[in-house]
């Protein structure tokens, strides 16, 4: 299965999004979309459908997955966006650029109508344009083969999915499919509809024409032709009214040509029998004769045969229950080379990861310092459940747990050192032999790797007689272990080198030398033999499944038995029994066979736990250490034989009381790694320890120490073993954020994702992550993230943590506002909130301190400010102005500094929205209709602070909103629900603001403008902004019997007097 790693965000739909991706291995950029399970269906049929179409107007369908949460689809990437999009940004265009797209949507809808396939959803939403700007439809969901029943295609998905018989009392309810189709369909494109599918006739070629005739229409004039407030008046209005006449609202391009007039009249005929066809509409002159004449004719003559004879698409019916033949291949023909019937619909399941232990790694976040959806995303949200626009994005724990496994270990936790010859275990001399008494050629490591057969064979057989010769001889004389340890020492030098290691260990050389380790004369040829064994167990690179590395293992263990006491010779021996592991276990892994190939007996484990005890001398334990840390960086069987209850508290008292930081990182490393095994090993070790102590360790002067403790932590936190206690301890949020500070980015990433899971299970932690300046790090770290020509992998690493961290973090916040707003509902008219509530507004009301940080972070602040976020924080500001005015009771319940704090951080997060125009302007009627007014009442609160906080956030809405001449042109095209919500329907947000002003502050302002300083000064602010843009505003203020009047002068004048 291939993996794909995901880049940014570049569009969204009705549960998917898409994100930008490439298949790894490659620079074969992909759009890759994950989709919730509720749309399987409408995936299968377009999979069913998409799979065998090539052509240059329809986007490439590849392959599809499955896992515990999603579908995935991997289709083709278009950077450009969707035709919708570009009609949006450009009003309208230009009658010949309508051609030249036109031309592209004919060629592809052509080639899709001779495949036998009818669109039935044809929107400018679900047509997308490539880098060279090439059109191409994307979105099969709803398509279906021509004379198909979709419902009961539909019917049989589901029923699948659902473990259903094939008898039609367990199928689902036809009329429920019904209801989904027509849901999908008319909840993205109603506009669209032909008159006669509105009058319940199905979809067919003629309706996906009229479908054309609408996007050419919208692509000239910059709307559909049938536009309505109401499903009633659009109904009516394709059933009974003509099309309004082709109009452009610039003077330049106002009139359309008479060809295009009438070609898009023509397909706009609301017959179905009148409505141009494929003939007329090839050959008719608006196209210029961009359509070839052979093309026309292979139209003619494929209608001359029959009407479905290009069609291998078998239509779906209860009829049907075999597959259909496929007719012969016809090379100018578009046929699709598949059938669809009843039977076969269980060939178009996606590949399945939902058994390789929540391999979601197929798709890795890639490095992006700051997610954000591009404009063309945000364009097309919104307008239905485009194919196109979906993808991975966090929505539930579960998805997010499934992002975060991939992330626990990098490349550098897998890192492993050699246990033979590691100076940091044991410095050994140099092996030397002497050529002039080498009993064989004394060929150089690359000349035995290139031996032909024949010169090898001899090499081999001479190798061999030496090694054998005293058991066949007897008694030999006295120059012949000399000779052997020539030999062996020779043979070291040469299995240095990786083929030559390989050639000899899948020779018969192997099983002599397992031979001689038991029957050679002397611990010092025996002790050479296991050198030259682990050494070709260090530098092979490929173990056939005939070499007798278990009679090697069985051997070494039950050497290492008899000779336990003997400390110098467990160091000859351990090392090679190491090297064989770690070759096995990575053997098993590269070859996929969970079975395993080679039997390890109990015994060689129980030996090397034996060997990590205390009291035995540090080099064998740090011999025992590597071999476990080397074994179980490998996902193999064999890994599972060192986790034992013992393990972990034997690795944690070798890390805690060595000296030797060599050994010390290798005890955390193996335990680090048993715990990608089982999480269990290190909560052993936290059970007898005790966090305390472990925390302690976790400030290590060694980075890769610390490494390895947050990814234990990482770990135990994923697997959900007694993540409780962690989440909840406040000692060991601090210390994971103290890691922030670390300069190694992998460090940093590791911290950030340790946070992440604490978050993900403690929310009330936010707070003191946030208050211990967890923003300033994440801000810091999206600078840094980028990846450059250094470090490339860790920066990734770094931006692929912080990205879901920003995520969930974005995620919390609406939960929060509405923690924040249930606790101060529930009290509204109570004078003296019961002790429950008293307990949960001392839990929930400090929380306002996180809403503060994000939105003045401008990593957060772009995707936490929303049209519903604004909604809420309105709601909460009528709260703050119930409070203010001694309505709520909050004080006996908080206490009156915990209150104020509530105001204050409240006002101050307006204030930092306040200050960013870009947010006002996006979300004009939002604050008009709901900032705005809580703001004006508490602009005559009791207390000064709030009054100035206030005055000065409503000067920067009112300065903005006033003076911005394309609010009202963006409230036409975007705003008017808000507006019909309003009382006096078209009214616009800035008529509104003055109203609210003139009606709540104007009566009462002098008494703002008669106040101490400094709150005349920003009253006299506000009042300068009203009376620069109303003029009724101006007149009531300067009027001349006007008391305000001469309030505004006095407050001039103290203003001036006391200025600077």
């Amino acid at each position: 299965m291939e993996n794909f790693i995901l880049y940014e965000e570049i569009g969204r739909g009705n549960r998917s999004v898409v994100y930008k991706g490439r298949r790894k291995g490659s620079i074969h950029f992909v759009a890759i979309i994950c989709s919730d399970k509720s749309k399987r269906p409408e995936l299968t049929n377009h999979v069913r459908l998409a799979h065998d179409i090539k052509h240059d107007n329809v986007v490439s369908f590849y392959e599809w997955y499955e896992t515990s949460n999603h579908l995935w689809l991997v289709v083709e990437m278009c950077t450009g966006g969707s035709l919708a999009a570009l009609v949006a940004q450009d009003e309208c265009l230009s009658e010949e650029v309508v051609r030249e797209f036109s031309i592209d949507l004919m060629k592809g809808l052509k080639y899709i109508h001779d495949s036998g396939i009818v669109v039935s959803d044809l929107t400018p939403a679900k047509i997308l344009l490539d880098g060279p700007g090439t059109l191409k439809y994307s979105n099969f969901c709803l398509a279906k083969a021509q004379g198909e029943s979709l419902e009961e295609f539909f019917s049989l998905v589901m029923a699948e999915e659902m473990g259903v018989g094939d008898s039609k009392e367990n199928i689902i309810s036809p009329q429920n499919i019904k209801n989904r189709i027509k849901d999908v369909a008319l909840a993205g494109s109603p506009v669209y509809c032909a008159p006669e599918v509105l009058r319940g006739a199905d979809t067919s070629v003629c309706s996906d024409l009229w479908a054309l005739g609408c996007i050419l229409y919208e692509m000239f004039t910059g709307k559909p032709p049938f536009v309505s407030e109401s499903m009633t008046g659009l109904v009516d209005l394709i059933l009974n009214e003509g099309p309004p006449p082709l109009r452009q609202k610039e003077p330049a391009f106002s009139k359309p040509s008479p060809e295009f007039e009438n070609l898009v009249m023509g397909l706009l005929q609301k017959d179905p029998v009148k409505r141009l066809s494929w003939d007329p509409l090839l050959s008719h002159p608006f196209w210029r004769e961009a359509f070839s004449e052979t093309y026309i004719t292979l139209e003619k003559a494929q209608d001359d045969v029959s009407p479905m004879s290009s069609l291998h698409l078998a239509p779906v019916s209860s009829q049907t229950t075999k597959k259909a033949k496929p007719a012969p291949a016809d090379p100018a023909s578009p046929n699709l080379s598949k059938s669809f019937t009843l039977d076969n619909v269980i060939e178009f399941r996606p590949k399945s990861a939902l058994d390789i232990d929540t391999r979601e790694t197929i798709f890795l976040l890639s490095s992006r310092p700051t997610p954000r959806t591009s404009n063309t995303a945000r364009e097309t949200e919104g307008k239905g459940s485009e194919i196109q626009e979906s993808s991975v994005m966090v929505e539930e724990q579960g998805d997010m747990s499934a992002c975060i496994k991939p992330l626990l270990y990098t490349d550098s936790d897998f890192t492993v050192t050699p246990i033979m010859d590691n100076p940091k275990i044991l410095k050994t001399s140099p092996v030397r032999f002497d050529p002039k008494t080498l009993c064989v050629p004394a060929h150089s490591a690359e000349r035995l790797s290139c031996l032909n057969s024949e010169d090898w064979s001899q090499f081999l057989q001479q190798v061999c007689g030496v090694l054998e010769s005293v058991d066949r001889a007897g008694s030999a004389n006295a120059t012949a272990p000399r000779t052997k340890l020539n030999l062996l020492c020779y043979l070291c030098t040469v299995c240095n080198h990786r083929e030559t290691a390989t050639r000899l260990i899948h020779s018969p050389l192997f099983p002599v030398l397992v031979q001689q380790m038991r029957h050679a004369p002397n611990w010092d040829i025996r002790s050479k033999v296991m050198r030259v064994i682990g050494l070709m167990a260090s530098h092979c690179t490929e173990l056939r499944d005939n070499v007798p590395v278990t009679e090697a293992v069985a051997m070494f263990t039950e050497l290492i038995r008899e000779n336990f006491r003997s400390s110098k010779l467990k160091q000859c021996l351990i090392p090679p029994l190491g090297e064989l592991l770690y070759l096995i276990a990575t053997q098993e892994e590269k070859k996929e066979r969970p079975g395993g190939l080679w039997v390890v007996p109990a015994a060689a484990y129980t030996v090397l736990m034996r060997c990590l005890r205390e009291g035995e001398e540090l080099v064998v334990n740090h011999m025992a250490a590597k071999t476990i840390e080397n074994v179980c960086s490998r996902e193999s069987q064999y890994a599972q034989g060192f986790i034992t209850a013992e393990v972990g508290p034997a690795l944690w008292y070798l890390f805690t009381h060595s000296t030797v930081d060599a050994l010390r990182v290798s005890a955390i490393s193996a335990l680090c790694k048993i715990t990608r095994q089982s999480a269990g090993a290190f909560q052993s070790v936290i059970d007898k320890v005790g966090l305390p102590s472990i925390l302690s360790c976790l400030v290590s002067g060694i980075s890769r120490v610390q490494q390895h403790m947050l990814t234990m932590f990482a770990a135990m936190l994923a697997s959900g073993v007694h993540s409780h206690r962690l989440v909840q301890d406040r000692d060991f949020v601090m210390k994971i954020i103290r890691s922030l500070e670390s300069p190694s980015s992998v460090i940093r990433a590791k911290a950030f994702l340790v946070l992440l899971q604490v978050l993900m299970n403690n929310r009330e932690m936010l707070l003191l992550c946030c208050n211990s300046r967890l923003v300033m790090y994440i801000e810091r770290d999206v600078r840094k993230a980028t990846p450059g020509k250094e470090q490339q992998s860790s920066n990734e690493y770094l931006s692929n943590c912080l990205t879901l961290l920003i995520r969930h973090t974005v995620h919390e916040l609406p939960a929060i506002l509405d923690d924040i707003l249930s606790v101060l509902g529930s009290i509204v008219g109570r004078k003296h909130p019961s002790p429950t509530q008293s307990r949960q507004l001392k839990q929930s009301l400090p929380m306002m301190a996180v809403v503060l940080h994000l939105l003045t972070s401008q990593i957060f602040r772009p995707q936490v400010v929303t049209e519903a976020f604004l909604i809420k924080f309105g709601k909460l500001l009528n709260h703050i102005t119930s409070i203010d005015s001694n309505e709520t009771s909050l004080g006996s319940a908080i206490g009156q500094a915990a209150s104020e704090e509530l105001i204050r951080n409240t006002l101050s997060a307006v204030e930092a929205i306040s200050q960013h125009p870009a947010l006002l302007s996006l979300y004009h009627c939002t604050v008009v209709d709901l900032i705005a007014p809580p703001l004006a009442s508490l602009a005559f609160s009791k207390n000064v602070e709030w009054r100035i906080v206030s005055l000065r956030v409503l000067s920067e809405i009112t300065l903005l909103l006033l003076s911005q001449d394309e609010v009202e042109e963006r409230e036409r095209d975007g705003g008017r629900e808000r507006e019909r919500e309003w009382e006096g329907e078209g009214i616009s947000s800035n008529t509104r603001l003055l109203t609210l002003i003139s009606e709540a502050l104007l009566p009462q302002y002098e008494t703002l403008l008669l106040e101490p300083d400094p709150v005349p000064v920003y009253a006299l602010k506000l009042l300068v902004s009203l009376t620069e843009h109303s003029s009724p505003i101006s007149s009531t203020v300067y009027v001349g019997g006007s008391r305000l009047k001469g309030c505004v002068g006095i407050a001039v004048v103290l203003a001036t007097n006391t200025g600077p």
